[in-house]
């Protein structure tokens, strides 16, 4: 049975003492409950730095050195017996979460080992014990990377932002999923092709490997992220590019003649060398241009949700017509989608060449 053991409301947390040696701030509440019908202990402390810095009692581990520094970093104390091959961490970008689980721990670790550090982007922090696993969840306020190091029977987390590590950042949105299927032609799903044209992009920057360009996808699975989590990774990720992959359909669903290629922008975006409508164009330029579809143009875009949301350059490709067979045949096909992959990755690399 699942147990939330500690739960963070704000920005970081504290319990007991402040570690020698190292300036820390109390975070405003801390809420201890245990469930099936024990009583909720509630250890709150206010302070007007709060959210900068949590602390714990170290004196269970022994203190901890003198000359430690967290300028943006947290040290957490390994339980006993678990070594940095038993720790798993996994960092959940759309939704700016990290979990850290270590096996078999129970609801005491929290009491007894020792958290500290400092991170300005913590927004909650949370410790669950679940099927003798100890998970502590971190949720940022925007995109990180994290980079783990163990020493001494503790493990330090940094936290980089994307561009700390990249020189570009490129997010991409694969339309529809889940229970959203978007347009349904002749038993097909868009949220299919969608992801499948995502995919093959994904397998084209993993072929064409280069480490100063940093991807990340809002979903690479049959999930529906929300919009606002979509719009937010390219937000919160400060994505140079952000692209969203959709394929269109008549308004009636019926099969007609139209086809074609269009991209989607936010016209109510200032006009700029390196914006949205700039982006548009050389999308609907390339990806036409590799598959041989009629080049529809760009299109206004402003009331699509992710667009109008998004503070990053942003296109919206509708890479063909679903409602023309012509265009369904070559859709569902794992050549043409590699294809429409390799007209989007071209456009990314056009466009960072071009400033962007």
């Amino acid at each position: 049975m699942e147990r939330r053991v500690v739960q963070i409301t704000t920005v970081f947390m504290v319990i007991f003492t402040i570690v020698a040696g190292v300036t820390l701030f109390y975070l405003p509440k801390l809420h201890a409950s245990q469930v099936a019908g024990q009583e909720e202990q509630v250890i709150s402390e206010n302070n007007e730095n709060a959210g900068e810095v949590m602390s714990v009692d170290m004196t269970a581990q022994g203190e901890a050195e003198e000359s430690i520094d967290f300028p943006q970093q947290i040290c957490i104390a390994l339980p006993e017996g678990v070594t940095e091959q038993d720790v798993t961490i996994m960092n959940q970008y759309l939704t700016q979460t990290i979990d850290i689980i270590f096996p078999g721990v129970d609801e005491s670790y929290i009491y007894n080992h020792p958290i500290m550090g400092r991170s300005n982007n913590i927004d909650n922090l949370t410790f669950e014990n679940e099927k003798d696993q100890g998970i502590i969840e971190i949720t940022l306020d925007k995109v990180f990377e994290v980079q783990p190091t163990f020493k001494d029977g503790y493990l330090y987390m940094d936290f980089l932002a994307p561009h700390d590590i990249y020189d570009k950042v490129v997010v991409i949105d694969a339309g529809h999923g889940g229970r959203m299927p978007g347009a349904t032609v002749q038993n097909k799903c868009e949220k299919d092709i969608d992801l499948a044209i995502a995919l093959q992009l994904k397998q084209i920057f993993e072929e064409n490997p280069n480490d100063k360009i940093g991807v990340y996808y809002t979903r690479t699975d049959d999930s529906n992220p929300s919009f606002e989590q979509r719009v937010g990774l390219a937000n919160k990720a400060d994505a140079d590019i952000f692209i969203s992959i959709h394929n269109n359909s008549t308004v009636s669903g019926k099969m007609s003649s139209i086809n074609g290629t269009a991209v989607m922008y936010d016209e109510l975006k200032e006009e700029i060398p390196c914006g949205t409508k700039t982006l548009a164009q050389i999308c609907v330029d390339e990806v036409s241009g590799i598959l041989g579809s009629r080049n529809r143009g760009i299109i206004n875009g402003n009331e699509i949700y992710i667009i109008r949301n998004s503070e990053v350059p942003v296109a919206l490709i509708e890479v063909g017509f679903m409602t023309n067979k012509t265009e369904l045949d070559n859709l569902t096909s794992d050549d043409y989608q590699r294809k429409a992959a390799q007209g989007i990755y071209n456009a990314i690399m056009r466009a960072f060449n071009e400033g962007f």
